[in-house]
């Protein structure tokens, strides 16, 4: 079997295959998301930036808890940003497609990790290794709406309550299917340093 994963470039809050939505396929290999502040250059259609302009659009630390506003997928094969527009804390459903052409003997789950070793949780946007302290929040949205300022999952890692089960727990999928979830970062008022992390997110399931 295989997953196709999507991501949905678009303001409108449709399904995968929707006529006129654009759904982006994610090359899991090589494309990225980008979390910003926005700006000139770090914006929809633009080329994909430097540290440079990623810098200068980071989020300014005020001591406030802040929710990041503009996410960004980065498509490497035409080196250019794709907002994900409905990404983030709206009441937004069909915002990433995770799409199983056949059934699975397992729930199919999405974790965060530092790196593709899925060993830690250390970085600073995962918790320093407190999973309960991560920035990353998600909720699955296969069945229904997030509702409006979504709490969701802290996300880190696999341990209990720190990932999803993307088909909201009810089991493995039993045919082709398509599941549903959206993502936001929280700074909490703690922090005090600024940086640059590359998390991984990985989908999890076993084949039948």
């Amino acid at each position: 079997m295989s997953l196709d994963i999507y991501i949905n470039h678009s303001n409108t809050d449709a399904p995968l295959l929707t006529s006129g939505i654009d759904w982006v396929e994610v090359d899991s290999d090589n494309d990225t998301i980008i979390v910003s502040n926005g700006s000139d250059v770090v914006a929809d259609g633009e080329a994909t930036p430097g540290e440079s302009a990623l810098n200068s659009a980071g989020l300014v630390l005020d001591g406030t808890e802040q929710t990041f506003e503009y996410y960004f997928f980065d498509d490497a094969s035409a080196v250019e940003l794709k907002e994900i527009f409905l990404m983030g804390e709206g009441n937004n459903r069909y915002v990433m497609a995770f799409d199983f052409d056949a059934s699975t003997a397992s729930e199919p789950v999405l974790e965060i990790w530092d790196d593709i070793t899925m060993q830690t949780v250390n970085s600073v946007v995962l918790g320093s290794g407190t999973p309960s302290a991560s920035w990353m929040k998600g909720i699955t949205t296969t069945d229904a709406l997030p509702g409006v300022d979504w709490v969701g999952t802290t996300l880190a890692g696999s341990s209990d309550n720190h990932f999803l089960y993307l088909n909201n727990e009810n089991g493995a999928l039993t045919g082709a299917d398509t599941l549903y979830c959206n993502l936001k970062i929280v700074v909490p008022a703690s922090q005090t340093d600024a940086g640059i992390t590359t998390p991984v997110v990985v989908i999890k399931w076993a084949s039948v």
